[in-house]
């Protein structure tokens, strides 16, 4: 049954791909057909790029190397040009509609079409590149809350978080770098990470040992994470192993109290029914069950759904991720028709909710309409009373 159903998900998914790969094909093709050499060379070099993608995800799972794990940087890529060929057709279309009726437009020759196509790549190209750029520049934001209630010690505490890492393929080294530099410089005293680590399979992040700086982080109340559902993607069953390889504290439906009486909550993520696991993940309500909430509750869920049970059960703070805000415009219109919240901070009644847009990419790494990020809250607590 799960076979038969991956058949159809992976067969739909094919077809939206290469459905729409056909359309910028058959306009490019009207284009790039000023000479028979130009002809053939567009063909090539379409159905070659458009294949990477395909053939790269195949070869990242079975065989990863750094030949395959260029054709899926390339074919990631493609994923972008994809996106903003398609709306920059959708423009053309538009603009050729109203001169149909109020015709402005000089007559269409070849040679206009072929002018009208290289502006196209090259406006497309200058978007992604910006989009590329933006994805490699993280933002660290601050912010800083009061919450009423009393906790251990110290009335402060410094909370970082970073969610949708995905080390793997295109997130390697160089960000993992950034992303450890950055708690250093931050000196937090707990670093709570929000799922995706990884970017599906495994592999990839082994043959580069990646995920070892990690071990570098020092913090006097530790490192805690929560698997998403990139995790399940690639087969949690190994990826489980690899997180603790590298001391990543992995919260699967389990609350433990820290040293200063904060009570911390991590939940597995919705989608590892869906992904063979035998039993669902716990309700907050049994993950909460016991606690004393006197003292502050922080909630982990990778997927922000259902706010309203966190709101239900008095979680003081509850930490998200997994939607990158839509990554690519104007994609996070969909995210904020899906998600109540789609990005940033909400209140609603004593709970407070962050979902983050993520310090990595899936797919493409480009990010257009919005930055990745880390998030440092500066949590205040009541003074205990005499």
């Amino acid at each position: 049954m799960r076979t038969t159903s991956f058949l159809i998900f992976f067969g739909t998914v094919l077809l939206i791909y290469f459905s729409i790969n056909f359309l910028i094909y058959s306009r490019g093709l009207q284009a790039f057909s000023l000479s028979p050499a130009w002809r053939k060379s567009y063909i090539a070099a379409f159905w070659l790029i458009v294949s990477c993608f395909i053939v790269g995800e195949i070869l990242e799972h079975t065989h990863s190397s750094l030949a395959s794990e260029w054709i899926y940087r390339i074919g990631a890529f493609w994923l972008a040009f994809m996106l903003y060929f398609s709306l920059a057709i959708l423009l053309i279309d538009v603009i050729r509609l109203f001169n149909h009726f109020f015709h402005f437009l000089p007559e269409m020759t070849q040679t206009l079409r072929f002018r009208i196509g290289l502006f196209t790549v090259a406006f497309v190209s200058l978007v992604v590149l910006v989009g590329h750029i933006n994805a490699l520049n993280t933002r660290v934001r601050e912010i800083s809350l009061n919450i009423h209630k009393q906790i251990k010690g110290n009335r402060e505490m410094k909370v970082l978080i970073a969610s949708d890492i995905h080390l793997g393929a295109l997130i390697g080294e160089n960000r993992e770098e950034r992303l450890v530099s950055i708690i250093k410089k931050q000196k937090p005293d707990l670093v709570l990470l929000c799922g995706d680590l990884v970017d599906g399979d495994v592999a990839s992040a082994l043959r580069k040992n990646l995920g070892r700086h990690f071990q570098e982080i020092r913090t006097p109340m530790g490192v805690y994470a929560i698997p998403g559902n990139h995790e399940y993607i690639g087969g949690i069953q190994k990826t489980l192993p690899y997180l603790e390889s590298i001391n990543i504290n992995i919260l699967r439906d389990k609350t433990l109290i820290l040293p200063n009486g904060v009570q911390l909550i991590g939940r597995d993520d919705r989608d590892n029914r869906r992904m063979g696991e035998e039993t669902g993940r716990k309700t907050l309500k049994e993950l909460m069950n016991g606690l004393d909430k006197s003292f502050p509750v922080i909630v982990m869920n990778h997927q922000p759904f259902n706010l309203d049970e966190a709101v239900a059960e008095g979680v003081d703070l509850h930490l998200s991720g997994h939607t990158h805000h839509g990554q690519l415009w104007p994609l996070n219109y969909i995210t904020k028709a899906v998600y109540e919240l789609s990005w940033g901070f909400l209140k609603k009644g004593d709970t407070n909710f962050y979902v983050s847009s993520g310090f990595g990419s899936w797919g493409p790494p480009v990010r257009l309409g919005n930055t990745p990020e880390v998030v440092v809250f500066n949590l205040k607590f009541d003074e205990p009373t005499l």
